[in-house]
């Protein structure tokens, strides 16, 4: 039986509640009984869901919506310290709560399972939790992306599991003690909040290091900045450390992938046997965290026969290689990828999903900071398409950074020989995608920003 609500729960506000992970917390207290109430910026159907579940949503931020008996004020990282609600909490004497400690409070009493890399957390967390689900085990979960299947990137379960995405970016994901953690791989990332890889390293150290004592901390053994963390902490006495991978070194080793359209076919060796199962997604990276999540529930005790047949269950997280649809016969596919690593992953996954089909990408920047130290791996990344538009930078959470725009993408991209275009205006995309796409080609859109917004408009010009 899960817990109840802790105590600074019961009357929530959270300010920027249509957020992937606030949303997933400000849903689970409300399946628990929490009064919860909080603002976003727009209206969304998360807002609606929250709605339905009995949470108070307003529209805009303003002193007005926090109410006077509420018991806290959760934040993320990414609310300005002059927001009028904030301001008005300090006001309140009420107390201000990060979004990692909100979460780290529900996972309290539960076998918490925390996933972690600078790529790939949100598909293997809904991966454990729709196998979970489908064994019957009722897991509680809060994921970064709505789940394909149920549509929810939360729930509160009755079962005494938790799985979580743990956010490296800010640090946050140092604030759960786990009784597995799963770390996909470790590169330099936000930079904002990271000057070096080496303080990348301590993080990872840190989040291993709070693992409950006879915990299990699986990893990767083929990417080379999860084996440096490998060894950083193979030391750590209280800690079993699960390896796995295509290395011949890795105790859950992958024997075979094989692609088979848009989904494929994994061989593991585990303690000695071979074990086939499905993945409902293309591309290798997502075989591999399948990989990941079964080494995870084999370590909370689960049969890996029984979990890598639930496996076979996962059908996507939206976002994650989803199709949005198809028109005039050119398929149209959404991708979050915003990394030159994860947007290597997709493009490789798409190419080998589809030989023979022309690949057209829109790819939107995140992040001033981001561009500013990967936007030539980014360029060099699109060189996989045949043909991109690129996209001025999504700005998030940031400032403009002077003199960084997404001319060093195209700039990079052209250089390694791709046929890159700048379009300025995102509202003209549409046309100029369909004025390019063929029957039998595929349409990429790509970026943690708006651009997904993007994919039905160009079905509908398509169409046209």
């Amino acid at each position: 039986m899960a817990p109840g609500i802790p105590a600074a729960m019961e009357r929530p506000h959270f300010i920027g509640i249509g957020g992937a992970g606030m949303s997933g917390i400000a849903k689970i207290l409300a399946q628990r009984g929490a009064k919860v109430a909080g603002s976003d910026a727009k209206e969304s159907g998360t807002a609606e869901a929250l709605r339905a579940l009995g949470a108070t949503v307003h529209i805009g931020h303003a002193a007005g919506h926090l109410a006077d008996d509420a018991t806290c004020v959760v934040v993320s990282s990414a609310i300005r310290a002059d927001n009028p609600e904030l301001l008005r909490a300090a006001e309140l004497s009420i107390p201000v709560v990060h979004r990692s400690d909100a979460l780290a409070s529900l996972m309290q009493g539960l076998r918490a399972i925390a996933v972690a890399g600078t790529h790939g957390k949100t598909t293997t967390t809904s991966m454990l939790a729709v196998a979970l689900s489908e064994l019957g085990l009722d897991p509680s979960y809060a994921i970064g992306g709505d789940l394909a299947g149920p549509g929810t990137n939360a729930t509160h379960g009755e079962g005494d599991i938790f799985v979580a995405e743990a956010d490296e970016s800010d640090r946050s994901f140092q604030k759960y003690d786990p009784e597995v953690a799963i770390v996909l791989n470790v590169e330099l990332d936000h930079h904002a909040n990271y000057a070096s890889m080496d303080e990348i390293y301590e993080s990872f150290e840190t989040f291993a290091g709070k693992i409950v004592p006879g915990g299990t901390l699986v990893v990767s053994a083929d990417q080379s900045g999860a084996v440096e963390l490998t060894k950083r902490v193979r030391d750590l006495s209280s800690l079993n450390v699960v390896t796995y991978g295509e290395s011949e070194t890795a105790d859950v080793r992958v024997h075979k992938i094989t692609p088979r359209g848009l989904t494929s076919e994994v061989t593991v060796v585990l303690s000695g046997k071979f074990l086939t199962f499905a993945v409902s997604v293309p591309g290798r990276h997502y075989a591999l965290n399948a990989v990941a999540a079964l080494a995870a529930g084999v370590a909370l005790g689960i049969p890996a026969h029984n979990l890598a047949s639930a496996l076979g269950k996962y059908t996507g997280v939206k976002r994650r290689l989803q199709l949005k649809g198809e028109a005039a016969g050119v398929q149209v596919i959404d991708s979050y990828a915003h990394h030159p690593t994860e947007m290597t992953a997709d493009l490789e996954a798409m190419r080998g999903a589809a030989a023979g089909s022309r690949l057209l990408v829109v790819f939107q920047p995140h992040l001033f900071s981001r561009t500013q130290e990967l936007g030539t791996e980014m360029g060099q990344a699109l060189a996989l398409a045949d043909a991109s538009v690129v996209l001025d930078i999504y700005p998030a959470r940031e400032d403009p950074i002077p003199g960084i725009t997404s001319t060093l993408i195209t700039d990079a991209a052209k250089a390694a020989g791709a046929d890159v275009t700048a379009v300025h205006d995102k509202a003209a995309v549409p046309e100029v995608i369909a004025g390019m796409a063929k029957p039998g080609d595929l349409v990429l859109t790509m970026g943690a920003g708006d651009v997904t917004d993007l994919g039905p408009q160009i079905l509908d010009h398509l169409s046209s």
